[in-house]
């Protein structure tokens, strides 16, 4: 399942990766992102979130690069991702040289307490 929020006041985009997480899903996932995103103004930041991720499969890697594609499309300026466990990294940062061309400042955090600290940062 991906789980996207938002907070319009506070310009920022939450996306959640929870369970077995397939190309469906975030397929799903991303037509809930772009009425939200449409809410964004350039320099928004993003949080992402796969603290409660258990799987993800390489079928995934074109989805989540078009969603970096999306998120860099309506501007994003700053990415802080929870990683807790390294093993739940898909490549991110690889795919992020491809697929921002905008390059946002990216974090990678352990604990969602990290990554809220950085979001204020």
């Amino acid at each position: 399942m991906v789980l996207v929020t938002s907070n319009k006041h506070k310009q920022l985009l939450f996306v959640s990766y929870i369970g077995a997480v397939t190309p469906q899903d975030l397929q799903r996932g991303r037509s809930d992102m772009v009425p939200l995103l449409a809410e964004m103004k350039p320099g928004f930041s993003l949080l992402v979130d796969l603290s409660q991720l258990t799987s993800m499969g390489l079928d995934c890697v074109d989805e989540v690069g078009r969603n970096m594609e999306l998120f860099d499309q309506y501007g994003v300026d700053l990415v802080v991702r929870v990683i807790p466990d390294p093993y739940k990294d898909i490549g991110m940062n690889i795919l992020t040289i491809f697929h921002y061309h905008h390059r946002p400042r990216v974090i990678t955090c352990d604990s969602m307490t990290e990554g809220t600290n950085a979001l204020l940062a």
